[in-house]
């Protein structure tokens, strides 16, 4: 298979802070499972601002202790070393998402966050990224470890792939809507097999 672009998502997916998602809805006095952006989306100037000011600070200070998830360095070598483009689809805020890349040491040409046009779920940004590439988006695969990934992906006309965070038991939902699964980018071998990316005999472990 030609596959000439990966796109991840980053929280949750190539980096971890550690953001505790229940503790926000509760400052904001939103229900359990509430999408946070969309919810704000639909506050009132005066709560939208309040809690944005809470998402913000949450972000931030996830960002100054966010950590790489295992093999992602790896991996990411491997993608340049096969001519493999890559770019960042995230839901965080542009300054946190440079921030957290920054602190993981992560480098990526195209960062698209929520300041910059419709979020995922919306599919937009993947077909942006892909319009920049300029390639089919059925050449393209999008990682991510929630559901907004795969919807974004699969609306796109992407390979998907849902990131499981080493977990072996998921949602059957999520596993069943994505084309692929990958517990770790430990794995990352196995997953450019499954996608029939040419590999070479030797080099990439």
């Amino acid at each position: 298979m030609n596959i000439s672009g990966f796109i991840f998502d980053l929280d949750g997916t190539l980096v971890d802070s550690k953001l505790d998602f229940d503790k926000m809805r509760q400052e904001m006095d939103l229900a359990p499972q509430t999408s946070i952006l969309e919810a704000i989306e639909n506050m009132d100037p005066h709560d939208a601002n309040r809690c944005r000011n809470i998402l913000h600070k949450h972000e931030y200070e996830g960002a100054d202790k966010a950590s790489v998830m295992p093999g992602v360095h790896q991996f990411l070598d491997q993608l340049d070393g096969l001519n493999i483009r890559r770019a960042i689809v995230t839901r965080n805020a542009r300054k946190t998402a440079i921030q957290m890349l920054n602190q993981c040491r992560l480098k990526f040409d195209i960062v698209i966050a929520r300041e910059d046009g419709p979020a995922k779920p919306d599919p937009w940004s993947i077909n942006h990224i892909c319009r920049l590439w300029n390639v089919a988006s059925k050449h393209v695969v999008m990682v991510g470890d929630f559901h907004f990934d795969i919807e974004a992906g699969r609306s796109a006309g992407a390979k998907t792939v849902f990131f499981t965070k080493g977990k072996h038991i998921v949602d059957p939902m999520l596993t069943s809507n994505a084309d692929l699964a990958l517990r770790s980018f430990e794995h990352g071998r196995n997953l450019l097999k499954d996608l029939e990316v040419a590999l070479p005999t030797e080099g990439i472990e």
